[in-house]
């Protein structure tokens, strides 16, 4: 597995989470690939996949909130 080299965004207590309850977040791994933290949704979106989406036993499907992601969006690369 890669390692973490940056968090992509603002960090949780910036966007208001002050515990350890309700952090979503991302982060770039050293080989380009992105971690990301968020509520674990495989149960309840795993139906809804369009037809041509598939996942592995070994994936899961996670939620992060909307400003999680737009306040990540300037640290995102575009290549």
């Amino acid at each position: 597995m890669s390692q973490i080299i940056r968090r992509i965004g603002v960090p949780p207590s910036h966007r208001g989470s002050t515990g350890g309850g309700n952090c979503p977040d991302i982060f770039e791994l050293a080989d380009g690939s992105f971690a990301v933290i968020g509520t674990d949704a495989t149960d309840s979106l795993d139906p809804d996949l369009p037809s041509d989406a598939s996942r592995a036993d070994y994936e899961r499907i996670v939620v992060i909130t909307r400003e999680t992601l737009i306040r990540a969006k300037a640290d995102i690369p575009d290549a």
